[in-house]
């Protein structure tokens, strides 16, 4: 009899083990237990830790509530300006409701990709080619506000969405890259003449101020003189402008009154006539015949008029 009763008990415990293996469910801490009693879903979900269920009744289904980082093919498409660019992206995505997400959508991670694809190519079209290069943080806003609407009535909340990569044809980045360095040389050639421009400027005020002090001209020389032979060059090639000559003449004692005295003189003495060449005896008997022919003609005497001397 007793034995009777050690069996029955050995049964027991046996059914009661094999029932709890097959009842008995872990959850883990980053997951969450949908349960279907029958095909119809339970309303409680199962929390992380040990749970049970009815074996052959129930159906456990764990649903994964981390972040998915999920990258998006690379979608090629035409801009808004007629550029083709082929843009890829990646999305971060969790699930907040484990039993929407088995319930609304047969496969959710399939959904949000061809979703993700979809709208990249969308903001693609709408956007130029600047917005894409440059202001991709609206870009992200958008293709977020996109993906978040329906992805909230699968139960998935839509964390971040980054564009990764945008990649141009060869013509258009050779294309992009002239521009560049087209705008780089224009404003290299305004920094150059607004730096002439200023240069001219001061170069004007210390001409100026030069001129009303003739001596800071010839200390300027010498100061370039230092500059250049402080190159330890072996030959000096001093330039000595007229400037320096004058300056030199108008500080020596004495020159300008002797100068001026000299002019005085020299004003005041009469021209020196040119010596009279010697007249020949024969030039004396033609003049004395050419006067007496005179007379015969006019019957007077006219004397010739004496011709100057020098003439």
């Amino acid at each position: 009899m007793i034995e009777e009763l050690l069996m029955a008990a050995a049964g027991a415990a046996a059914a009661v083990a094999v029932y709890t293996g097959a009842a008995a469910r872990v959850v883990k801490q980053y997951e969450r237990g949908v349960v279907f009693r029958f095909g119809r879903l339970r309303n409680d979900v199962r929390a992380p830790g040990f749970t049970m269920i009815v074996p052959g009744v129930d159906r456990l289904h764990k649903v994964n509530m981390q972040i998915v980082t999920m990258p998006v093919p690379a979608q090629e498409g035409i801009t808004r300006d007629n550029v083709t660019v082929r843009v890829d992206a990646v999305v971060y995505f969790k699930v907040v409701d484990a039993a929407e997400a088995l319930v609304r959508v047969e496969d959710y991670k399939f959904a949000v990709s061809q979703m993700a694809q979809t709208s990249l190519r969308s903001i693609i079209g709408k956007s130029d080619l600047d917005d894409l290069l440059s202001n991709r943080e609206k870009l992200n806003q958008g293709l977020e506000l996109m993906l978040d609407s329906p992805a909230i009535g699968w139960g998935v909340q839509i964390d971040r969405v980054e564009i990764k990569d945008v990649s141009l044809p060869e013509t258009m980045k050779r294309s992009m890259a002239r521009q560049a360095e087209a705008d780089r040389e224009r404003r290299a050639r305004v920094i150059n003449a607004d730096a002439e421009l200023q240069a001219s400027k001061k170069l004007a005020e210390a001409a100026a101020v030069m001129s009303q002090q003739p001596a800071a001209l010839q200390l300027r020389l010498l100061q370039t003189v230092m500059a250049v032979s402080a190159e330890k060059n072996s030959t000096l090639v001093l330039p000595i402008p007229v400037e320096l000559l004058r300056f030199l003449e108008r500080a020596t004692p004495g020159s300008t009154g002797a100068s001026a005295g000299h002019a005085e003189t020299m004003m005041h003495v009469p021209p020196v006539p040119p010596p009279v060449p010697p007249r020949s005896d024969a030039y004396l008997a033609g003049r004395a015949d050419a006067a007496d022919a005179i007379e015969d003609l006019t019957g007077t005497s006219v004397e010739p008029a004496p011709r100057e001397e020098g003439g």
